[in-house]
């Protein structure tokens, strides 16, 4: 797995470079337009079912990304390839500018200790959960549920990304479930912008 984290910090760092060009939304616009993915992601982006991640605090970079895998047809998901399919890319910018305006607040929770962490994700995805590359979501306070889902897509190939496919693919259903856990466990909140 620490040969997957060296690859997979070595790949981010390439993909980083590519995302750094994507365009800038207006915050207050998709802010207008974040009412209709309120139902599941909140507002503010702090998910309101376990299903859907916290997007508050993404990378905008990461949310552009996801949002126009959905809209193109590259990632597939039965109600957010519908919602997206209307986006163009000004309304995509801008939805990008909104949830990334908030601030996520991550804290290991008191039976946590940074050692214990994932080490084959935390180059990527942070000790406390808060990603450290443009090109990869917040784990912190998601569901276990949620990231053994995301986790065990990507190993299957249903989800495909150039870094995850290949660790995932590696990963036992024991390491997946530890690594869900962890990242669950972490205390999670998304601060509204001003």
């Amino acid at each position: 797995m620490l040969k997957a984290c060296v690859l997979a910090l070595g790949g981010g760092f390439l993909a980083q470079s590519g995302l750094a060009q994507e365009a800038v939304g207006d915050p207050e616009a998709g802010r207008k337009l974040a009412g209709q993915c309120r139902t599941c992601h909140g507002i503010d982006g702090f998910a309101k079912i376990p299903i859907a991640p916290h997007i508050g605090g993404e990378n905008p970079a990461y949310i552009t990304h996801q949002l126009t895998a959905f809209r193109d047809g590259t990632r597939v998901h039965e109600m957010m390839t519908v919602v997206a399919k209307n986006l163009d890319d000004t309304a995509i910018a801008n939805l990008a500018a909104w949830y990334s305006s908030q601030t996520p607040v991550a804290a290991l929770s008191a039976r946590q200790s940074p050692d214990d962490a994932p080490e084959g994700c935390v180059a990527c995805h942070g000790v406390d959960g808060i990603a450290q590359i443009e090109d990869a979501p917040n784990l912190a306070g998601e569901t276990t549920m949620y990231i053994d889902t995301q986790l065990k897509a990507f190993r299957t190939g249903k989800r495909t990304h150039d870094i995850m496919t290949g660790i995932a693919a590696e990963m036992t259903n024991e390491e997946i479930r530890a690594v869900a856990e962890w990242y669950a466990a972490v205390d999670f909140k998304v601060n509204p912008s001003d």
